[in-house]
């Protein structure tokens, strides 16, 4: 019996038996599956088995992580075990959506929204990163380089303009990839996004100044008066619309005949939609937004050291229960309306602490494997990605998970009170000083340091005293 054929029998075993999976797929690293009752898996087996580098539960769907390369083969071998057939990954989602609370469904929406369009933000980030260094005085020179070689100047001009687009057109990206989480058509949704970004439209960016000096631009509809004001950065208004332009657009293709939808359903969806979004969806998400917005900013100006303490602290328990999906949209609307996020940089300490705490266990463990793991999974940190550390490493042993949340919450909190912010998102590991304002990088990279050696001085002084070996 092959190697991979063994492994996933054993996994099938480890996971409470062929009849306890509902559906199974796998992405680049772990198979995922959609279990019954998650309570039949046993643990302790699953991680004896060789290929087996960890698992976790995650938004009701059960992960096993096997390696890239491996888990296509594995996956292969547990399609013939069990006789499940193959399922993409959609499949498993609506299979798992049945063990989520209303809390755990909202938060995957988000996610099933935002992750998609996430490699976009990040690159638009990295790239921003790239114009910062071009753009930003005193990191080369005392001017900045392109003061110092005006040859230059052009060149960062592109890549700030290619750097941008993400954002400035970050209502189309939001509005394809809700609509097709909410049932609706994917190219009504970038229409709607982009409709709300409109060049016509008073610019978001400009709306404050406009409304001090009272020239905001209004349509006159039926006697009522309308701001012509786009959305630009904002993501409320386009989630909001975009839900209500999927249901309407669901609601027609059921009443109008196969014939006519053609030449009704989008026309009708869009114009019904565009005037709920003008007149009511997007001054009150608008609204709202703001109101989100200046209580973060509140918050964090009035108690920055508590706020930094506090989230570096508890990012790493929300990655855990799948709630940090729920910040991003928080920090995109930070950059739109404050010109930076301060909760992104703080995100990198809890990665780093993370991907720290599991290098520390490579020290200490006598496991081949498992001391393989926690450098693979330290390394996979240092790029933003901690799940393999974090469920793989870390909170098997437990402690290293507390001393990473010990040294991210100190990191945040140092880096908070030096009012550091990132005007776009990018890698939220050692890259990240990319995305972050050149003239706040000193604080932040000493920030890294700390996340870096506090989490690796705790876990192997403790895990020495513990006298961990497995």
């Amino acid at each position: 019996m092959s190697t991979n054929r063994e492994a996933a029998r054993q996994i099938v075993e480890a996971v409470g038996g062929k009849d306890n999976i509902a559906a199974a797929t796998h992405c680049v690293t772990r198979l995922r599956f959609a279990l019954k009752d998650e309570g039949k898996v046993d643990s302790e087996k699953l991680e004896n088995i060789d290929l087996v580098k960890g698992s976790f539960s995650t938004n009701g769907q059960f992960q096993v992580v096997i390696g890239q390369g491996t888990v296509d083969k594995v996956y292969k071998e547990l399609v013939e075990e069990t006789g499940v057939g193959e399922a993409s990954k959609e499949d498993v989602k609506k299979a798992s959506e049945g063990n989520l609370n209303p809390l755990q469904r909202a938060i995957k929406t988000l996610a099933d929204i935002f992750i998609p369009i996430l490699p976009a933000i990040v690159t638009a980030g990295l790239l921003m990163g790239i114009n910062n260094v071009l753009t930003g005085p005193g990191i080369f020179f005392e001017q900045s380089v392109v003061e110092a070689y005006p040859q230059w100047a052009d060149l960062a001009n592109i890549i700030n303009l290619i750097a941008n687009t993400a954002f400035v057109f970050l209502p189309g990206l939001i509005g394809w990839s809700a609509a097709t989480r909410f049932g609706g058509s994917p190219l009504l949704g970038i229409v709607l996004g982009l409709m709300l970004v409109h060049p016509d439209l008073l610019n978001a960016w400009g709306w404050g100044a406009a409304q001090q000096e009272g020239e905001i631009p209004t349509w006159n509809l039926f006697g009522l008066d309308v701001q012509k004001v786009g959305y630009q950065g904002q993501v409320l208004p386009v989630l909001a619309a975009a839900w209500v332009l999927s249901k309407i657009e669901i609601g027609l293709r059921k009443k109008i005949p196969d014939a006519f939808q053609l030449l009704l359903v989008a026309p009708i969806a869009l114009l019904v939609t565009g005037f709920l979004a003008f007149i009511a969806i997007g001054p009150i998400t608008f609204t709202i937004g703001n109101a989100v917005t200046g209580v973060f900013v509140g918050l964090f100006d009035a108690l920055p050291a508590i706020g930094g303490l506090l989230y570096g602290a508890l990012y790493a328990p929300l990655v855990v229960t799948g709630m940090h999906h729920t910040f991003l949209p928080v920090d995109l609307q930070l950059i739109s309306n404050t010109g930076g996020t301060f909760l992104w940089p703080i995100l990198v300490m809890s990665n780093l602490a993370q991907g720290s705490a599991a290098l520390a266990m490579m020290f200490i463990l006598k496991d081949e494997k498992l001391k393989g793991l926690s450098f693979t999974s330290a390394v996979s940190a240092s790029l933003g990605i901690t799940e393999p550390a974090m469920f793989g490493v870390n909170l098997r042993y437990r402690f290293p998970f507390f001393a990473a949340m010990i040294g991210a919450s100190i990191a945040g909190m140092f880096i908070t009170i030096n009012r550091v912010i990132a005007p776009s998102i990018g890698v939220g590991g050692l890259p990240g000083f990319l995305s972050i304002v050149p003239d706040k990088w000193a604080p932040f990279f000493i920030g890294m340091a700390i996340a870096i050696v506090i989490p690796f001085i705790i876990t192997f002084v403790f895990g020495k005293l513990r006298k961990v070996e497995k």
